[in-house]
Order: structure tokens, then C-alpha cells, then sequence
């Protein structure tokens, strides 16, 4: 074998890729000069929402939201203890739900061999609330106080029956992994609005409801088939907020940024010779790490958060990695112009043991989801911030195993559920859709998965049947073929 061949078939080696990769070799500095000349391509005015410096160069409809704070509660919070009180389930505890009429949902398999299926009605008090008078339960004193602010949507449904698909589902437009998540998609679609932290940001925390259970994984908020440079960045719980945030010892900035100029001149060099916008990619990630290795040491120091604010947030505030923390962690974000925060709370699975796991749940998460909205409000980013809390599907009217009045548990319930939001462009103060006397079937305003999708793009100035990328032969979207605009959410 001719030695020199591999080294003749490397230099020969020509894709359509590489083709267009070499004609485009200009993709470093011209992502470079779109950073340094962000000022110049941005907001007109302090206030105003930044155009686009993504794939879109301007927005496909006026914006009202800069920003998304997605507060995703994990496991699926009960709505029937939460959200959506119906006291026919009260009055007729115990009762076959099949009595009453018939169950046409599909059951999971932890509960498709129950001899029946008894009513569970809450032990939870609700109470009307604010100028708007929505009734949300005992369990959730401070979110209660947000009635006036929040609007509240009782008829959401989905597809997806079990948690894996359910989550991948809310967090990509489809059950089955390997799609792009939403923070992506504005990612690759707006672009950044700073220069010194991701665009699109994610952190876990685990409750006290069932903290071991349904496993949450890298790709929920990863890129997909998009370039990974859209993927979102996780901030670790312990350690470093980001992995090797810090140099080695002995190691200071100067010789990294020796070492950097040094690795971008022969990526570049890789760049020019292959095309691979992936090498790009990497090029503008080790120039953002390193720009993160003073950002987010001064993003993550809450040395200069008054006592009152962080009273406000809850006693957890300052133990890295609850999600008091990481609430506070999102305003701070939001202060600094990430556009997209992610934020997962996980425990909330209730099969058998729900009032004594529900309770701690709303323990770790009410006080800081209401003041995180708070905080906003007062510093006037309410107005251009979007906030959704909720989970991946709702739970069961009747019980799973045995039943007491004071121990019930619920199985997964896809065909209705509780969400709400606030902040820019949503009606305040509003209920929109209902259920049934028993939580089982939605009976006006019905909003899919891939409705919600849509109505958020639409409010941060994207249609979401434009937006698209082509991947093996097709144009893709995070709506697929579907959504359509809740008209009935927005102000």
C-alpha cells in the first residue's frame, strides 16, 4: 500500500459540505463581528426588544417577550389538589369511576389491572383568589397570590402517557428523542442577546416529593439536528456552575488565552480545509468559555442581594442547587439578557403516598416560582419576561392502590391538565378552558402541546410554521405539522 495515499485522499477529499464549507470560510469572522457590533444591530433604545441575529434577521411579527423563564415541574403535578377543584369527586368518594360514565382513556400499566377504580376527591381546601377570584388550593399560598398576574389554563392535553415521551414531547415537539428543544430553536432562530453567556440555560433540582424518580436527561435540552452551538448549557448543582469553569493550578488567564489563540489558529485552519461548520462551532465555544470564566463566578455571587430579596426567594435560597437557588439564579439570567432558562424541578410523580409527597413538592416550589415573578414584576420585567410553570401531563381522578381520606395516590392523566403563565403578552387574571365534574374530559378550549409551542413563539415575534430546519430530506419545525395560536391566553 502506497503510504502516501491516506495523505493524497485527505487532500482530495470533497463533499457538496465541504464544498459550500470552503466558500464560506469567512463564518469565524463574521460570527466574531456580529458579537462586536451587537450595539449596533440592536435595540434602538434601552427597553426595546433586540432584533434578531440568528437564522432570522427580523422578526416575523411584533414581539412581546424578549426572554422565557420555563419553570417545568417534573412528574406531573395532581391538578385535581392544585388547580382545578371539583367537588363532585368529594361527594362521591369511593365510588367506581366507571359508574359514572365510561373510560375511554388509555391506562397505564400500573393501573390496567385494578379491579376498579374509586373516585379520590382532594383533602385540600381551594379558595377564590385576587380580583379574579381563581381558586387555587391551600398547598400554593404564594402562587395564589399571583391570581391577578397569572392566566391559568385548565384544558391543556397531550399525547404522551408515561413520562420519558411526555417530557421529550413538552421539551421538543415530539415523544421520541433526537429533536431539537425549544431553547434551541429560538437559539438558532433570534440568536443571542449577550455576549458573555449562553443563549439558552438549564438547571435541575430535586424535591422532596419522590427525589429519585423518572431520570431527566442532557438531551432535554439539547440540540438535536441543529448545530450544537444552539444546545443549552447546564449549570451544575455542585462544583463548578460549569464544568472546568476554573484554570488549574499554576495555570492563569494570560497562558489561557495563549492557549486559545494558539487552538483557534489551527481549528481555523481545519475550518479551511474541511468546511465542517461544527469546527465553527467549537472555535465559539472555547471563546465563550472563556468569556464565562468571569461572567458566571459574578452571575452566581449573591453577595450583593439584599436581605429582602433573599427572604423573599425562601429559606433554601442560598443552598446551591434547590430550586429557591436556582430561581433567584433565573432573575439574575434574565438581568443579563439570556434568552431562554430552564428550570426542572423533579419529584413530583405521586402514585400511592400523594398528600405527604404533594405537600413537601409545593414546600420546595411555591414561595420562590412566586417570587421569582415578583422580582421581575418590581424591577419591570414582567413585561417583556415569559414565564410558564407546569408539568408534562396531569393525573388521575381515581385512585391508584388503596384509598384512605387521608392517603390516595394518582396515575398519569394526558387528556387534561393545569398550567399557567404570566408576563409578556398573556392575559392576566384569566381561567382559560375546562374539565368535566370529575377531571376527566376537557369541555371548552381545549390546548395541545403543540398549540402552547406555538402561542409562545408567536409572542417572542416568531411563526412557528416559518421558523424550520431541513434535515434529511424535510423541512422541520418545533410544532411539526401542527399548532395553532390560543388566541384566547393573550392580551
Amino acid at each position: 500500500m502506497n503510504a502516501e495515499r491516506p495523505v493524497f485522499d485527505h487532500k482530495m477529499l470533497q463533499t457538496r459540505r465541504n464544498f459550500f464549507g470552503k466558500t464560506a470560510t469567512g463564518i469565524g469572522g463574521a460570527a466574531l463581528s456580529t458579537l462586536l457590533d451587537r450595539d449596533l444591530i440592536g435595540a434602538e433604545k434601552p427597553g426595546d426588544i433586540p432584533k434578531p441575529n440568528g437564522t432570522m434577521k427580523e422578526y416575523h411579527n411584533p414581539p412581546k417577550a424578549k426572554r422565557v423563564i420555563y419553570m417545568f415541574q417534573s412528574g406531573a403535578p395532581s391538578q385535581q389538589d392544585l388547580f382545578d377543584h371539583k367537588p363532585k369527586l368529594q361527594e362521591h368518594f369511593g365510588e367506581d369511576m366507571r359508574d359514572h360514565f365510561e373510560m375511554t382513556q388509555r391506562l397505564t400499566g400500573m393501573t390496567a389491572g385494578q379491579k376498579t377504580f374509586p373516585l379520590a376527591g382532594t383533602k385540600y381546601k381551594f379558595e377564590k383568589h385576587g380580583e379574579a377570584g381563581i381558586e387555587i388550593s391551600e398547598l400554593l399560598p404564594n402562587i395564589a397570590g399571583l391570581a391577578d398576574d397569572m392566566c391559568l389554563i385548565r384544558s391543556m392535553h397531550t399525547e404522551a402517557i408515561n413520562h420519558d415521551p411526555a417530557i421529550t414531547f413538552f421539551q421538543t415537539g415530539h415523544q421520541l428523542a433526537g429533536r431539537p428543544s425549544m431553547g434551541s430553536w429560538l437559539n438558532y432562530g433570534l440568536g443571542s442577546m449577550n455576549d458573555d453567556l449562553p443563549s439558552f440555560i438549564a438547571m435541575v433540582s430535586r424535591g422532596t416529593g419522590r427525589p429519585n424518580c423518572q431520570p431527566l436527561y442532557d438531551r432535554l435540552w439539547g440540540s438535536g439536528f441543529l448545530r450544537t452551538q444552539h444546545a443549552g448549557v447546564k449549570f451544575m448543582s455542585v462544583g463548578d456552575p460549569v464544568l472546568y469553569l476554573n484554570n488549574p493550578d499554576g495555570f492563569d488567564a494570560t497562558a489561557r488565552r495563549r492557549m486559545l489563540d494558539d487552538l483557534e489558529k489551527m481549528n481555523a485552519k481545519k475550518l479551511e480545509e474541511f468546511g465542517d461548520p461544527e469546527i465553527n462551532t467549537r472555535i465559539q465555544q472555547y471563546e465563550m468559555a472563556f468569556r464565562m470564566q468571569t461572567s458566571v463566578p459574578e452571575l452566581t455571587d449573591f453577595s450583593d442581594e439584599p436581605q429582602h430579596i433573599l427572604d423573599m426567594y425562601g429559606p433554601d435560597v442560598m443552598n446551591r442547587g434547590s430550586y429557591a437557588y436556582n430561581c433567584l439564579l433565573a432573575r439574575r439570567m434574565a438581568e443579563r439578557d439570556v434568552r431562554f432558562i430552564q428550570l426542572y424541578h423533579m419529584g413530583w410523580d405521586q402514585h400511592f403516598s400523594l398528600p405527604t409527597q404533594l405537600s413537601g413538592q409545593c414546600r420546595d416550589t411555591d414561595q420562590a416560582s412566586a417570587a421569582l415573578v415578583k422580582d421581575l414584576k418590581q424591577r419591570g420585567m414582567l413585561d417583556d419576561t415569559l414565564i410558564v410553570w407546569g408539568g408534562e401531563f396531569g393525573r388521575t381522578s381515581y385512585c391508584q392502590g388503596a384509598l384512605t381520606k387521608e392517603k390516595y395516590g394518582r396515575d398519569h392523566h394526558p387528556r387534561c391538565f393545569s398550567l399557567w403563565m404570566t408576563g409578556a403578552g398573556i392575559k392576566r387574571g384569566h381561567v382559560h378552558g375546562a374539565t368535566d365534574d370529575f377531571c376527566y374530559n376537557i369541555t371548552e378550549d381545549p390546548v395541545h402541546v403543540h398549540d402552547l409551542h406555538a402561542t409562545m413563539l408567536h409572542l417572542l415575534g416568531i411563526d412557528h410554521e416559518k421558523l424550520s430546519y431541513r434535515f434529511q430530506g424535510r423541512y422541520f419545525r418545533l410544532t411539526d405539522v401542527h399548532g395553532h395560536l390560543v388566541k384566547g391566553i393573550m392580551s
